[in-house]
Order: C-alpha cells, then sequence, then structure tokens
C-alpha cells in the first residue's frame, strides 16, 4: 500500500433537528488555510477504499448515501466530523492522501487525509509477536506520519510559512489498538497495559508534527466505546450492574476510554509545557457523545437507539460481523435521526455533526477551535 503512494445527549430525534437547524456556515477569511489528518476510519475518507477496491464495504451503498449519495470511502451515511471542520473553515474536503500520485502536489496546499481506516497506532509487528492475528491494514500512526513527511519533501516549498495555517488533526486513533486486542480475547488488564505505549506513540507523532513545523494541533480523545453497538453485542450480558440505568452504555468499557483520555490529557499538557508556542487543543469525543446520550439535554424527545441503523437485522444491537452494513442481507433503519450508531462501529452523520459542532464552538475541545483562533476574530459555526 505504501508504495502505491506515489505511483453518541440529545435524542437522534435531535440528530435531526442538527440537521435542519443547524446547516454549516462557511466564513468568508478563516484562521487555517489547511487541515493535515491522520488517523483510522473515524476520519478516513477514502484511503481504504482505494486501496482495497470491491473489498471495501464503505464503496457501497448504502454508505454515503445521505450527503453524497453514493459510497466515498467514508465509515458513515455521510460526512465525518473532519468534513464538517472543513465546511466550516471553507476549506474543501480533503482528499486521501492514496489519491496523489508522482509529483502532483495540486491539493496539498488545502491539505491531505492520510488516515486510514482499519489503522492503530502501535504497528503490526507488535500485535504479531503477542500473538494476534494481524487483519487489518499496515497503515498505522507512525506509517502516515512517515508518507507525510514524504510528501511535504516532494511538494512543500514554502513549509513554514504553510503549517503556520495549517490545522493538523491527529486522531481519534488508538481504538483499534484497543478493539481488536479486546476482540482477541485479552483480558482488561492486559489491554489497559497497551494504554501507555499508545500514548507515547501519539505523542512521538505530535512531536515530530511540531518539528516539522505544525503550529496548531488538534486531539482527540477515544469515544465511550461502551456504548458502540459492536462493543455491546460483544460483551452483552444478563448482569444489570454492568450498565448505565441513563444510557444502556456497558459501565466498565467507558471507565476504560476515560482511562485513557486521561493519561492521554495528561502527554498533552506535558507537551503544551515543552512547547509553548504552539497550540494543542484536547478534542473531547466521549462527552460529545454521552452529551447526545444523556437525558439532562433539555431538547431530548425520546430515547436514543444504541443499536445499528444499518447491520445485520437481527439482535438486540443489530450488529454481526458476518453481516455488515452494505453486505447483501443487511438492513437499513427507517429514521436515522433516531440513532447514534450508523454501522456498529462508526456514528450517522448527523452524530458527527453534532460532535464537530461542539469541538468549534465548544464545550467539547480545550481550548475550543474558535478560543484558539481568536486573535483572528474568526467564528467558526456549524450552524
Amino acid at each position: 500500500m505504501a508504495s502505491s503512494f506515489f505511483s453518541l445527549y440529545p435524542s437522534l430525534t435531535l440528530v435531526a433537528f442538527l440537521l435542519l437547524l443547524f446547516p454549516v456556515r462557511r466564513t468568508t477569511g478563516s484562521c487555517y488555510t489547511s487541515i493535515f489528518s491522520f488517523g483510522d476510519s473515524i476520519t478516513d475518507t477514502g484511503n481504504l477504499l482505494l486501496s482495497n477496491g470491491d473489498n471495501c464495504l464503505s464503496g457501497r451503498l448504502p454508505y454515503g448515501e445521505t450527503f453524497f449519495g453514493r459510497p466515498t470511502g467514508r465509515f458513515s451515511d455521510g460526512r465525518l466530523i473532519i468534513d464538517f471542520i472543513a465546511e466550516a473553515m471553507g476549506i474543501p474536503f480533503l482528499p486521501p492522501s492514496l489519491r496523489l500520485r508522482g509529483g502532483d502536489c495540486g491539493g496539498f496546499r488545502r491539505g491531505v487525509n492520510f488516515a486510514v481506516a482499519g489503522a492503530t497506532v502501535l504497528n503490526n509487528g507488535f500485535f504479531r509477536e503477542r500473538g494476534l492475528d494481524v487483519t487489518w491494514t499496515n497503515m498505522s500512526l507512525g506509517v502516515q506520519i512517515g508518507l507525510f513527511k514524504k510528501l511535504i519533501s516532494f511538494c512543500d516549498t514554502e513549509r513554514k510559512d504553510s503549517f503556520n495555517r495549517s490545522l493538523f488533526l491527529v486522531g481519534e486513533i488508538g481504538g483499534n489498538d484497543y478493539y481488536q486486542s479486546f476482540l482477541q480475547n485479552w483480558s482488561f488488564q492486559e489491554v489497559k497495559s497497551l494504554v501507555p505505549l499508545v500514548i507515547n506513540k501519539i505523542s512521538a507523532a505530535i512531536n515530530d508534527l511540531i518539528d516539522m513545523g505544525a503550529k496548531t494541533l488538534l486531539v482527540p480523545g477515544n469515544f465511550p466505546i461502551g456504548c458502540i453497538a459492536a462493543f455491546l453485542t460483544y460483551y452483552e450480558n444478563s448482569k444489570v450492574e454492568e450498565y448505565n440505568t441513563s444510557t444502556g452504555c456497558i459501565n466498565w468499557l467507558n471507565e476504560f476510554s476515560e482511562y485513557h483520555n486521561n493519561i492521554l490529557k495528561q502527554e498533552l499538557n506535558r507537551l503544551r509545557y515543552i512547547h509553548p508556542h504552539t497550540t494543542i487543543i484536547y478534542a473531547d469525543y466521549f462527552n460529545a457523545v454521552m452529551n447526545i446520550l444523556s437525558p439532562a439535554n433539555s431538547t431530548r424527545l425520546e430515547r436514543v437507539h444504541l443499536a445499528a441503523c444499518c447491520g445485520s437485522g437481527g439482535g438486540r444491537y443489530n450488529y454481526g460481523k458476518s453481516i455488515g452494513c452494505g453486505s447483501e442481507n443487511s438492513t437499513v433503519c427507517g429514521d436515522l435521526s433516531t440513532y447514534l450508531s450508523w454501522d456498529g462501529m462508526h456514528f450517522t452523520e448527523a452524530t458527527y455533526k453534532a460532535i464537530a459542532k461542539g469541538i468549534l464552538e465548544g464545550p467539547f475541545a480545550d481550548p475550543s477551535i474558535n478560543k484558539a483562533c481568536s486573535s483572528s476574530n474568526i467564528g467558526y459555526v456549524v450552524k
């Protein structure tokens, strides 16, 4: 693959509310003129599809049907968080890096997306050495950073000037390191032991980008995985005490996500101290999703479904690996606006839009992107 580089608080009736009443408003000026993105399927705008072709479910309908009217390689029914951020900044949707060939640097000035669905932070060799069956992409975070270095050596003649007004999105990534380990029967403590290793690699990637001239980095935490249909299916049980009575999520899985996020925030504080002239923004994906699920939200009209909208058509959470969204016998829900999850592992466009709104405007970013841009009098709004 590398060689081809150059040759879940509202009910999601709230989601309909957000889609209808909060269209993205483009700004006439921008604090940022380009975005460079690294991560996994939460951010991938087509790299896995370009590398796997017809074997990739995200290359089939109903993926992409809500906004694009066709599959684009995005693992959702429409746009992703990165798309909403780009729209708000007046930046075109980021091209997947694998679309670039040779010396074609035309899209580089406005940004490139290096994220690949299935990507891990730790490299595949790490997991093989520990007995895991590695079936996912080899485009780990370190590989993505390496491809970025290669790209700028070809395309960027004024690196410092260019990156002064670039936003670097580093993640969300790390979720697949944990998901694959849980899926292959690692114990909770074994998976927990990966967290410091994952955080160290994310930190190293941030340092590399800063060394290359990055001035503003947006670093998301992990989602509440105890609210994700795939995890809810895999760990479904009759122990009432394991479930949150308000949200229906599995408590111990969400506590694991919070553990990752707390270690990540500590590391970002350390990086801010040693890079005082760099803005490092923490994106709180965890609480952005919990906000959607929380019954305390005054705009909540009904309980949001934790089941996948598009899936196997069976079970409590409509999720099964043998019949995934986009496969012949999969089914699609009648009302997307009441579902948090699109396909059991990824969210609906409307969920991503709600998250993007919280990141751009607050309160789910520290600092919010608007505060980071306050000196430029720019206000990005998902409206």
